[in-house]
């Protein structure tokens, strides 16, 4: 009779090799994913289908980036001619010192690749843009 008390006897142990496989997981996880947040270009994207911008007295500065990837400004003296990054950055920021609230836009050919779009954000956010916002045409009503 002592002998089938003892079989029976439950072992109360925890195996916890699975947990540790999780951790480790999540671990990995976290570790990629926190270095990409940091590098970022905060922009405000809309929630709904897109809307025309709001009305404004003041015209709004647009850089555009035809397919080649050169600069154009709206508001440089000549805003067909072609201009290097730096010329971009500063007269950017030298409209955006004179009136801080104005709208800043990119707007960029279909067949610019997406790292010329982010660069061309960046030299904007670098010349004291707050948001900047992507220009689009309207879809074709078919």
């Amino acid at each position: 009779m002592i002998r089938r008390s003892l079989r029976k006897r439950v072992i109360a142990e925890i195996n916890v090799v699975p947990y540790i496989d999780v951790m480790l997981v999540l671990l990995v996880i976290f570790m990629i994913t926190v270095p990409l947040l940091n590098q970022g270009v905060e922009i405000d994207l809309p929630q709904a289908e897109a809307e025309l911008l709001p009305p404004s007295d003041q015209q709004p500065l647009v850089l555009s980036v035809d397919r080649t990837g050169a600069y154009y400004l709206n508001v440089a003296d000549d805003p067909h001619q072609p201009l290097d990054a730096e010329s971009v950055l500063l007269r950017t920021t030298a409209v955006l010192q004179r009136n801080p609230l104005t709208s800043v836009l990119v707007q960029a050919d279909e067949q610019v690749d997406y790292g010329t779009v982010v660069s061309a954000m960046v030299l904007l956010q670098r010349a004291g843009a707050d948001t900047v916002g992507l220009s689009t045409r309207m879809p074709d009503s078919e």
